[in-house]
């Protein structure tokens, strides 16, 4: 029997909680801006995305499209809150559901859809539900199918809060109209590389060899990509209450302004590699592979693998900079926009060998810096160096979309 996979993905999310919880805001175009003071609209409502306003669109070009454009800051909170309230509406009609980002999921009911009259009538439950327990200014489009990448293919195409359902005899209609980008895991840098050997559309590359494409892309993406073309896809809905194996730790941040201050950018490093610490002792785990990279009038992306297992913000700072002191701005013709930094490699504690610099006493430092943290919340301490510089958040920018902070939800029980 085939699977009934959903795809539920909220509409013009952030746009839609802030005109639920604002009537004045509702039936007009509003745009979401980073909570850090960054004029880039990072959600835009209905109404702005129908002039044009989109995700990426900078505030002055906003106000240049549509001058009456509302511009509200996002708040997190807020939005981590309604996602709550949907998953906990979601569990009641499965327990098959995977936490794609803050504002989608997917859900597993083959086994529980003939309770509830199939999948249309769970959609329709949930959405009643959504207008009732959450808010009418704030729906979901659902795609279904019987496998995970074609369900999010299917969400996207019936917007807003509509449904449609990709069946397997429905593949070659669908993908005769989809975009290579519409399929998730088919970002632009994949696209660009796609066209410029000829392949424009999914059904070019369903007529691709696999060889060609393992020639371009290597074995494991073209794997990936041949798989797509013909709408395979066996991966497993993997639920929030599992254990999740986490294979790297990030945070990126957009800088409120264009720094040219080497100072403060490197405080923002030191900043962003606290918070990684922070998430990796969490884990229990360890990195050996660090990568940083730097966006402003110019673009770095620079990693390597270490030797020895970091875990601390200082020894991630030091690796960070080392990798990068060259690029810092330095005067008036350089700076710096976005901040990111990136760690992979990643093993439990327990089975990574003792470095030859481990010292107990700043262990036993830094576990009671851990500990005064959590109680109180995240930078009550913090290392000198960030005096006077910005208090972040170890929800990156905010935002709650990596695994471990999914996994927490299950701790909480909802």
């Amino acid at each position: 029997m085939d699977r009934i996979i959903l795809h539920i993905d909220f509409d013009s999310f952030f746009a839609s909680v802030e005109q639920q919880e604002n009537p004045s805001l509702r039936n007009k175009p509003i745009g979401v801006t980073a909570a850090n003071g960054r004029t880039c609209i990072i959600a835009s409502s209905r109404e702005a995305k129908r002039l044009g306003i989109k995700t990426g669109t900078r505030s002055y070009e906003a106000f240049k499209i549509h001058p009456s454009i509302i511009l509200v800051k996002a708040d997190f909170v807020k939005y981590l809150e309604i996602s709550k309230r949907f998953l906990n509406i979601c569990k009641d009609y499965s327990p098959y559901i995977e936490l794609f980002s803050i504002d989608e999921l997917f859900m597993d009911i083959t086994q529980s859809a003939h309770l509830f009259n199939g999948a249309y009538g769970i959609i329709k439950i949930i959405k009643e539900r959504i207008r009732n327990e959450i808010g009418e200014f704030i729906t979901v489009s659902v795609g279904i199918s019987h496998n995970k990448m074609l369900a999010k293919l299917a969400s996207g195409f019936k917007k807003p809060n509509g449904i449609f359902e990709i069946k397997k005899e429905d593949i070659d209609k669908v993908y005769s109209k989809a975009k290579l980008t519409d399929v998730c895991g088919i970002g632009e840098r994949i696209n660009e590389r796609l066209n410029k050997i000829g392949i424009h559309n999914l059904m070019d590359l369903r007529k691709t060899s696999l060889p060609f494409l393992i020639a371009e892309f290597g074995s494991a993406e073209a794997e990936f990509l041949k798989n797509v073309s013909f709408g395979i896809g066996n991966s497993a809905v993997n639920s929030y209450t599992n254990p999740i194996d986490i294979k790297s730790v990030s945070r990126n941040y957009c800088l409120p302004q264009n720094e040219y201050d080497k100072k403060v950018v490197m405080q923002n490093i030191y900043e962003l590699c606290e918070e990684i610490g922070i998430k990796l002792r969490r884990l229990s785990k360890k990195a050996r592979t660090i990568g940083i990279s730097l966006k402003g009038n110019f673009n770095i992306h620079i990693r390597k693998t270490y030797p020895e297992y970091f875990d601390t913000g200082k020894e991630i700072f030091t690796a960070c900079l080392s990798l990068s002191s060259s690029h810092l701005p330095g005067g008036n013709s350089v700076y710096v926009r976005q901040i990111g930094i990136w760690v992979g490699n990643l093993e439990k504690i327990n089975q990574t060998p003792l470095s030859l610099f481990d010292s107990a006493r700043q262990n036993k430092l830094t576990s009671v810096i851990d500990a005064i943290n959590e109680k109180f919340g995240d930078h009550t301490i913090r290392n000198g160096f960030l005096l006077y510089s910005t208090n972040f958040t170890t929800v990156p920018n905010g935002y709650m979309a990596d695994k471990y902070e999914r996994a927490k939800l299950a701790k909480e029980n909802i």
